[in-house]
């Protein structure tokens, strides 16, 4: 199949071109409606802003914010102008965003005024002192000294930073034809997005992707969902991640399809979204369609419009999947599996896949894509059916980590494959299955074992929520395994009910030595669970047991 040759901003000019009256994007919760053709004239007045800012081709601009209007616009704007958007984690404290804005390199900071009671201004004061004394686009700090501009999404002025409504009268001063000769300098393989991975280990990486990557690999996750110019699709995941930016903004604009969008979740107002918004694909992680699937108030709501989406972000329980086809009513959901560093997805499963492989697989390699599964200690290529790690190559591999050669040596091998360190089986058909991390994989009294086998397992039990499955050290195994266990509302277990379900049904040395029942897990603010802080509390708790 082709591969797209476009930039990010081609993209979106190109369905103006087609249908300029169609619903781009609405908020439901702020009553805002733009067709494609208005969507793309606030982007042509931030981006003419930006330039007036003196921005150039190639500056890093980071954005620090929930999923506001204004991070949609700038997505596209800084694209239009060849900036790098810079996507900083909403959950980020203090040290983190000053690692962030130096390591990046970054010029241009757009950031909320808030988010969750957490004042993101007083934050960006604590690393930047000399803020107080500084004129707009003038910052002059000695710890960040390529940061210069500072535009709050506020209505608030301020001697030091500019407001968005400042940003768009800055346009006035640039004409047409300047935007015109900067997209005219821009090439589909320039890098036009850094993501900064997690960092569970060691300091976040910045992943650089391109116009190429990233638009291309949004295309194929509409293609899988089949999704066209009549869908409407709810995004109530962070933009700041790729599953956000790609899967959700990128995928819909390829196809010219309504975005939905939600600032925040928030499982009631995801559904009077469905609802109202009449949307036929939704996205979310797992723990978000669990808490919209056990809502007090999930029946009150018609929502059989729903026809597909995305389940990701993390491993997709089977009895979850399964309660969102036939109560939520979306036959067509698929699930995709990937990383920040494949742009991010490498594998999806098709609206037409039998139901048993979509809720038991990730699917098959996108078009375009190669995967295979390797033996970790040899290299060698695995049989189908054997689990190794799974590796990947083509169009959707990253450019590299940000002024980080050697880790970009130790992901990409020569041969151009991104090692994804994930233990993947693949059966003769192309469909894998994801068995967990490689970091993740337990190893009790010379038995591997995959967490999330023993995870699918245990969601079957009738008073199970969720679950999560680490490894704990133990000194005659060497490791144990302790399953962390949310329970649905009013329902009631202890350690002897889940020992006695699992007697006789799974391998003994697959039932978990240690239970903890728990209301909530540690969470990214993408949604995924941390299972390293798991594993870290599991260590306390073992002494109380």
């Amino acid at each position: 199949m082709s591969l797209l040759q476009s930039t990010v901003g081609e993209l979106l000019e190109e369905k103006v071109k087609n249908h300029p009256d169609h619903e781009a994007f609405v908020y439901p919760e702020h009553q805002m409606r733009k067709t494609y053709h208005e969507f793309n004239e606030l982007v042509n007045e931030a981006a003419k802003g930006m330039i007036a800012l003196g921005i150039q081709k190639g500056d890093h601009v980071a954005i620090w914010s929930d999923n506001k209007p204004e991070w949609l616009i700038s997505q596209f704007a800084t694209a239009k102008i060849g900036a790098v958007l810079v996507t900083v984690n909403t959950n980020y404290q203090a040290s983190e965003l000053e690692y962030l804005l130096k390591q990046s390199d970054s010029t241009t900071l757009i950031l909320a005024e808030h988010y969750k009671g957490t004042s993101y201004f007083n934050i960006l004061k604590q690393i930047c002192p000399h803020l107080e004394t500084s004129t707009k686009g003038e910052l002059h700090a000695p710890n960040l000294p390529n940061l210069n501009n500072i535009i709050m999404l506020s209505d608030q002025s301020d001697e030091s930073l500019y407001t968005w409504e400042e940003l768009l009268q800055l346009s006035e001063q640039v004409p047409d034809d300047a935007l015109n000769q900067r997209k005219a300098m821009l090439h589909y393989q320039d890098v036009i997005n850094m993501q900064y991975t997690s960092g569970t280990t060691g300091f976040p990486k910045g992943v650089m992707l391109s116009h190429y990557n990233i638009v291309n690999n949004g295309n194929k996750v509409a293609d899988c969902m089949k999704l066209t110019k009549q869908d409407r699709l709810c995004i109530p995941v962070p933009f700041f991640h790729c599953f956000g930016c790609v899967l959700g903004i990128l995928a819909a604009v390829s196809k010219g399809t309504t975005m939905v969008l939600m600032e925040q979740f928030d499982a009631e107002q995801v559904l009077r979204a469905l609802e109202q918004e009449n949307c036929t694909a939704l996205h979310g992680v797992p723990t978000m369609f669990i808490a919209e699937l056990n809502h007090p108030r999930f029946e009150e709501f018609t929502i059989n419009h729903l026809r597909t989406g995305i389940m990701s972000g993390s491993p997709c329980p089977m009895e979850v999947m399964k309660s969102v086809i036939e109560k939520m009513g979306a036959e067509e959901i698929t699930i995709a599996y990937g990383q920040t560093e494949a742009s991010p997805v490498i594998t999806q499963t098709k609206t037409d896949d039998p139901i048993k492989l979509r809720v038991s697989s990730v699917g098959k390699a996108h078009p375009d894509v190669e995967v295979k599964i390797i033996d970790p200690a040899t290299g060698e290529e695995a049989e189908a059916g054997i689990p190794g790690e799974l590796c990947t190559r083509g169009y959707l591999v990253m450019e590299g980590y940000y002024k980080n050669e050697e880790a970009t040596y130790m992901a990409i091998d020569e041969a151009g494959w991104l090692h994804t360190g994930d233990i993947a089986v693949m059966d003769e058909q192309g469909y894998v299955e994801i068995t967990g991390r490689m970091k993740d994989m337990v190893i009790r009294g010379g038995e591997n074992i995959y967490p999330r086998e023993v995870e699918e397992f245990l969601y079957q039990h009738p008073a199970i929520l969720d679950v999560q499955v680490v490894g704990v050290p133990d000194e005659k195994y060497g490791e144990q395994l302790m399953a962390f266990i949310i329970l649905k509302d009013g329902a009631h277990a202890t350690k002897e009910d889940i020992h006695h379900f699992c007697n006789g049904r799974i391998s003994r040395h697959k039932i978990p030595r240690h239970v903890a029942f728990v209301d909530e897990y540690p969470m990214t603010a993408s949604g995924k669970i941390q299972k390293f802080k798991l594993r870290e509390n599991a260590q306390a708790l073992i002494h109380y047991q």
